[in-house]
């Protein structure tokens, strides 16, 4: 059986999937062909529902639960990993109503929750979608009044003569009293239950492949990670490749279920299916 797979370039993706990606842990009786992509072009992806495996924000996996299940294995979630709200020195949160604000894609989780704040705030920002690093050039060019910030940019943003005006994450900790989930893996529903368990299996192994091998994915990680620096890359897989990435966990499902219910009720989709969820 082959599989589509598609997941990012960023190195907690390529970190967690270059064992399975290079046959370095194998699937009996599964192959994959890979393609990696920027966050929202994932997220398109899915909706098109084209790929059989892809890694998508969890805020536009809730519009294609009736095609995909969500795998346990293979996410990104915790505290303090969440997007941050950027700007140039001197702006505040409510300047920010009618303004143009760069956002990563309408269907990421970052956007969401953006969304959600500025609901609270009575704000309502033009929102402009550009590929996640290109939202701090646009806001230090003056292109933009503020930016929603993903990945690598938690670290770089001062480097970019920046200020973070708001961290949305820890926003979205404070209310509801859970980590924040960004990124799920999502499998056809159509393929059943083995090849889900297989799947999630495989990338539970590919991941304890890269810790116990961390020089095997160096150069995979290095090539498609392009301009960032060595120190951004491990800060990056130190952040987002978690206890979680390996199961979500009772926490990281409740976290992910009230973001799932919170971007169904925003796209107007209705109450969440009962089996969101690859069981435990």
């Amino acid at each position: 059986m082959r599989l589509s797979l598609h997941y990012s370039p960023c190195p907690n993706d390529t970190f967690i999937f270059h064992a399975l990606a290079s046959g370095l842990v194998a699937l009996p009786g599964v192959d994959f062909d890979v393609t990696l992509a920027d966050v929202e072009r994932l997220n398109e992806a899915a909706s098109a529902r084209l790929p059989d495996v892809c890694k998508v924000s969890v805020a536009a996996a809730a519009g294609v639960l009736d095609e995909y299940r969500l795998l346990r294995a293979g996410g990104a979630l915790g505290r303090g990993v969440g997007p941050i709200l950027v700007a140039r020195a001197g702006t505040r949160l409510e300047d920010l109503h009618g303004q143009r604000v760069a956002i990563p894609g309408r269907r990421t989780t970052a956007n969401l929750i953006f969304g959600l704040l500025c609901r609270e705030r009575g704000i309502t920002p033009h929102l402009i979608e550009l590929v996640y690093d290109k939202v701090m050039p646009a806001v230090t060019s003056g292109d933009c009044a503020a930016g929603v910030v993903i990945h690598e940019g938690r670290f770089t943003f001062a480097e970019h003569g920046l200020e973070r005006l708001l961290d949305l994450g820890a926003w979205w900790e404070t209310e509801r009293g859970l980590p924040i989930p960004l990124g799920c893996i999502v499998l056809r529903r159509s393929l059943g239950l083995d090849v889900a368990r297989a799947v999630n299996t495989g990338i539970r192994a590919s991941l304890d492949y890269a810790y116990a091998h961390p020089e095997a994915s160096r150069d995979y990680i290095r090539q498609h990670a392009q301009e960032m620096d060595e120190g951004v890359i491990a800060r990056h897989i130190e952040m987002f490749v978690t206890d979680a990435s390996l199961d979500i966990g009772p926490e990281g499902e409740a976290a992910a279920l009230a973001l799932l219910a919170e971007a169904r009720r925003a796209e107007g989709l209705g109450e969440l299916p009962q089996d969101v969820f690859l069981k435990p």
